[in-house]
């Protein structure tokens, strides 16, 4: 379990710090400034930044579930390997801008939560 714990930390880094900047790398200047002005960013760095708030919502009740499944001895860790896997192909989907895709991949992750949660019932 600790290994998709990390895995996961990783796909937050991506989500949330390295895709963004990635997709704004034209404006590196205004990256590298105390960022005083607003800036026009493209449609895909857009979609990765709702992205990544998406994320940030499901992302601590993961990390609680995970935790307490490790400290109550409750094996979760395929679900969470699923879980982790829907929240990565999330990411890609909605940065293109795969609708329907997206939005069944999220309905999977909740899914995934929601099996994680009932598991330590």
């Amino acid at each position: 379990m600790v290994d998709v714990i990390i895995y996961s930390l990783i796909l937050a880094l991506v989500t949330q710090w390295l895709l963004p900047m990635i997709l704004n790398t034209k404006n590196m200047d205004w990256m590298l400034s105390n960022r005083d002005e607003s800036v026009d960013i493209s449609v895909m760095c857009s979609r990765a930044k709702r992205a990544s708030v998406n994320f940030q919502e499901s992302y601590p009740a993961f990390l609680a579930i995970s935790i307490i499944s490790m400290v109550q001895g409750v094996d979760i860790v395929s679900l969470a390997t699923y879980w982790l896997v829907l929240r990565a192909l999330f990411m890609v989907a909605y940065t293109a801008g795969i609708t329907y895709l997206r939005t069944l991949l999220w309905m999977g992750s909740l899914v995934c939560l929601i099996m994680m949660a009932m598991a330590l019932m």
